[in-house]
């Protein structure tokens, strides 16, 4: 996994719309890229619909909000549509970002080891060097959790 102070392996991928997004298309903003394992399951979701809840406020401090997870385009627009994400959806089905960025490895659940996305989210500063790595995140209260590391007010 990647460290504070790494710099963010750069990346191409589209959005749930089929639009292409790289991440040093974002250079002057600070970036939540948060990896989550899959669309329309009740943790990503909570976590998803935090995102867009919090989103007005994060855009006011100059931030962008990227998920990415293994799902396809397909899957990420209905999720999208679903819930009125107001945010891009990437879709990384090579699992090519998730390795650069380390965050597929070994979980457990109910007592059953599998591999799988480690819910992870990267704060990339706007020169594109990883300011904060959250790991084994629990969706609810997540975007606030950051919101609070960067406005301790809100």
């Amino acid at each position: 996994m990647l460290n504070v102070g790494d710099a963010a392996p750069d990346f191409e991928l589209s959005d749930q719309f089929g639009k292409v997004h790289k991440l040093s298309n974002y250079r002057r903003k600070k970036i939540i890229l948060y990896f989550y394992p899959k669309d329309l399951t009740p943790g990503c979701t909570v976590e998803a619909c935090e995102f867009r809840d919090a989103n007005e406020l994060l855009k006011k401090n100059n931030f962008v909000v990227l998920g990415i997870s293994a799902d396809k385009v397909e899957l990420h627009k209905k999720f999208s549509d679903k819930y009125k994400l107001n945010f891009p959806l990437l879709a990384d089905t090579e699992k090519k970002v998730i390795n650069a960025y380390g965050v597929f490895g070994k979980k457990k659940f109910l007592g059953k080891e599998y591999y799988g996305i480690m819910r992870t989210t990267f704060i990339i500063d706007e020169n594109g060097k990883i300011e904060k790595v959250f790991e084994k995140v629990k969706p609810e209260g997540h975007a606030l959790q950051i919101l609070g590391t960067i406005n301790p007010d809100a």
